[in-house]
């Protein structure tokens, strides 16, 4: 039987190249690492204890807040999720109000569902000019807090997965003019703060919990992540508490060395790790700038290591772009929406690489056209694909770009599983659901934003969203059954 260990060996020795994360792309030689089974240990003397750290652990940690300016930092080897919920469950208790962010990851609706928070949601804006969700305002922040009394933290994501970079520092001034935290899940934005090219990072800005994923756009391993603190708003000792409770007791050796070692590049290599990733990172996107038909995408405030490539003037999806970048390129990238492309960039990256991206899209863009398309066109047979194939079009798609659904809470989050004892259920397609409570999640991962959160009336606007992404081949995760979703029942 082949292992998993067997298929990842011969995986990294193949020609694929990743424009995905971990940020490290597979260039462990950056750090100097041997392999983990070498280094692989647990608290034996010498070597500190996470969860009581007075040591080399107590040391890193302090560095590592040092170096991202931050009163006080914890290494995470569960995620950025494991500091989410708690940060969200530290600094709350139970049944108070939270302000979210409706583009929020999965752990912030977990965190809210644990400790039976009540959620008032903030849309992101929308712009038709770009096909994602836009940032959130320092204005829209400052009005929920007046209409709603009693809010104890603001929850943010900034930048959203797809690049979105929100005023922090204004979002923080509103939040603090009310006493309340405000915690920012900054996980794909670990790089900001060491490169003019991109933004200061969220505890420059004054935000009271940040949480990064080092792995997402540095080089660190898979799993690693960090929480900062600041300020005297945040229970401290809460957080911690429940840090120790919902991480692993035998934390990796492994994965807090990558976390150290990353660290350390960032903290006396960082002008030769960005100067060369920007300047690389700079020309790939002058020159995406001049694709035709295939077009990048940003906001006004954007992390520029997000490269969202759409599709929507070629007559393409967004996944099968990705299909022909994976299948004919042999290039990996993040992800695949409705329609576009997203690749991650990181300072792991090589010229080799980025020209390979470079030269796809280009011949990609070069075989489409902007009117009536034909239903294929020809491929050069490069990369791999050999002469005479062709990439089929899907001319018949409207390429109307579905956000994220206004909610209507009707019920708690955390009332629905009791609910569900003395209420009947059913399991429903998305357009006979539309008017009954959901009494489950739906969501797209990536990114893990919910479309749906159990306790939300679901809309003819949330099921038609639904049924878009579910035609046009993608799997909403959440749900028990295939194009359905379970809902409450009266009885």
């Amino acid at each position: 039987m082949c292992t998993l260990y067997d298929r990842l060996i011969e995986y990294s020795s193949s020609d694929y190249y990743g424009f995905h994360m971990p940020g490290h792309k597979r260039q462990m030689n950056m750090m100097g690492a041997a392999a983990p089974y070498e280094i692989d240990i647990t608290e034996i003397d010498g070597f500190d204890d996470l969860h009581h750290a007075d040591g080399i652990l107590e040391e890193a940690q302090a560095r590592a807040a040092r170096v991202y300016h931050a009163d006080e930092t914890h290494f995470l080897i569960n995620g950025s999720s494991v500091g989410i919920l708690s940060a969200v469950i530290g600094v709350t208790n139970r049944g108070d109000t939270v302000l979210v962010a409706r583009n929020c990851h999965k752990s912030v609706y977990h965190a809210i569902e644990m400790n039976g928070l009540n959620p008032v949601y903030l849309s992101p804006g929308v712009n038709p000019s770009v096909q994602f969700n836009t940032e959130v305002s320092a204005k829209d922040v400052r009005r929920a807090l007046e209409r709603v009394p009693g809010i104890r933290a603001v929850i943010i994501v900034s930048p959203t997965y797809d690049g979105v970079v929100s005023d922090v520092e204004a979002i923080s001034e509103a939040v603090h003019e009310k006493g309340i935290p405000l915690i920012v899940d900054e996980a794909h934005g670990a790089h900001f703060g060491f490169h003019p090219y991109f933004p200061e990072n969220s505890n420059q800005a004054g935000a009271d919990i940040v949480i990064h994923s080092l792995h997402k756009t540095l080089p660190s391993l898979t799993q690693t992540a960090l929480l900062h603190m600041n300020g005297g708003l945040v229970r401290r000792e809460k957080v911690r508490r429940y840090l120790h409770m919902l991480q692993s007791s035998s934390p990796s050796y492994v994965l807090m060395a990558s976390i150290d070692s990353c660290v350390d590049l960032l903290e006396n290599q960082r002008e030769e790790l960005f100067d060369s990733y920007t300047e690389r990172l700079e020309k790939l996107r002058t020159r995406l700038a001049g694709l035709r038909r295939l077009r990048l995408e940003e906001t006004a405030c954007y992390d520029c290591s997000k490269l969202v490539v759409s599709s929507g003037d070629t007559g393409l999806t967004g996944r099968e772009l990705y299909r022909i970048l994976l299948e004919r390129y042999h290039l990996q990238l993040e992800m695949a929406a409705g329609t576009y492309v997203l690749a991650m960039t990181s300072v792991g990256d090589t010229d080799e690489g980025m020209e390979r991206l470079m030269t796809a899209l280009e011949e990609i863009d070069s075989m489409t056209g902007t009117a009536a398309l034909s239903d294929q066109m020809p491929y050069s047979g490069k990369c791999g694909a050999a002469d005479g194939e062709t990439i089929r079009q899907n001319s018949g798609l409207i390429y109307d770009i579905p956000c994220l659904p206004r909610p209507d809470v009707v019920y708690n989050s955390f009332d629905i599983e009791e609910m569900k004892k003395s209420w009947q259920t059913a399991v429903l397609p998305w357009q006979d659901s539309v008017g009954r409570v959901a009494a489950e999640y739906a969501y797209l991962y990536p990114p893990g934003k919910p479309l749906i959160v159990p306790g939300e009336r679901v809309s003819q606007e949330a099921a038609d969203v639904l049924q878009w992404y579910y035609e046009i081949g993608f799997s909403v995760e959440g749900i028990k059954r295939e194009g359905c979703i379970e809902v409450l029942m009266h009885g």
